[in-house]
Parts: C-alpha cells; sequence; structure tokens
C-alpha cells in the first residue's frame, strides 16, 4: 500500500512524463513541417510514444500498489522552435527535471522504506541515464553542426541510429 505522500509524489512524476509525451509531439509536429527532418520527426514521434509508455507504467503501477492514478490535465507544450538546436536544447533541459523527479522520488521511496516503489523506481533511473546521455549526444553533435547543412543533413539521416546507439546492453 502506498502512502498518501507516496502516491501525491507517483501522480506528479506521472504528471511530468505526460507533459515530456505532450512535449515530444509538439516537436515531432514542428519538425514535420520543416524541410528535410524526416529522420528528426520519427525521432521526435518515437520518444513522444515512449514518453506516453512511461507515463502508463506510473498509472499502473500507483493503481496496483492501492493508490489512484490521477490523468493530469496538461499545459500547452512549446509549439514552435527557432532551430532544431533550441528543440534539441529544450530536450536536454526537460531530461535533467525528469531525472531530478526521479531522484526526488528514489529518495522519498527509501525514507519511507517502501522498497516495493525504490524497485520499480530502478528502472526510470537507468532509462534516465540512457535518456540524458541520447540527449546530450545530439546537443554534441549539432554544436560541431553548427549551421553546416551538410552535417544538418548527415544528422537528420543518422538521428535514429544514434538513438538505437544509446541503448545499453539489456535495455528496452
Amino acid at each position: 500500500m502506498l502512502s498518501e505522500n507516496m502516491q501525491k509524489a507517483l501522480n506528479q512524476q506521472l504528471l511530468m512524463e505526460a507533459q515530456s509525451s505532450q512535449a515530444y509531439l509538439a516537436m515531432a509536429s514542428w519538425a514535420e513541417i520543416q524541410p528535410g527532418l524526416k529522420g528528426v520527426t520519427a525521432f521526435f514521434f518515437r520518444h513522444s510514444d515512449e514518453e506516453r509508455m512511461h507515463m502508463l507504467k506510473f498509472i499502473h503501477y500507483i493503481n496496483e500498489r492501492g493508490g489512484f492514478a490521477v490523468v493530469p490535465p496538461l499545459a500547452q507544450p512549446t509549439l514552435t522552435f527557432v532551430s532544431l538546436k533550441q528543440a534539441f536544447e529544450m530536450l536536454y533541459k526537460h531530461e535533467l527535471e525528469v531525472s531530478a523527479g526521479i531522484n526526488d522520488l528514489v529518495d522519498m521511496a527509501l525514507r519511507e522504506k517502501d522498497y516495493a516503489t525504490y524497485n520499480f523506481l530502478q528502472w526510470y533511473v537507468n532509462e534516465q541515464i540512457e535518456e540524458e546521455k541520447l540527449a546530450r549526444d545530439c546537443n554534441d553533435k549539432l554544436e560541431m553542426i553548427g549551421d553546416d547543412r551538410g552535417g544538418l543533413y548527415l544528422f537528420d539521416r543518422d538521428i535514429l541510429s544514434l538513438d538505437q546507439d544509446n541503448k545499453g546492453p539489456g535495455r528496452r
């Protein structure tokens, strides 16, 4: 059984995962209307779906532990970006915020001696290591490319393989 505080905190993280899905979806929609960003568009759509799955894991966990998972209202995400670099900078910042939320939950689970929740959260801890690395790698590559259109073409072409390269052994 979840404590009231833990249920509230897990629902807050559920909200963050839902907002992540919406943010990636907005990035995908923006990228889809930019010329030549098919790979980036697919990347953002795939990550939107992935974040939704993360949210659903929270919903199921909260409900299975005797709590009530609240489907949250969502704020409008950023819809347009001045550049692809800005979109990926926002993505990285957002992943750091998600990681901080997960870390706070882990800390709370340990303080409350809620080892089931601690165990559940370990998947998210590992997932965030992967997500942060991927976002950092994308930002590093975009920084190297600068305004080079040929480099941007290669980035777009290779982003899905970069995504696969950041999956460690046994992940997903």
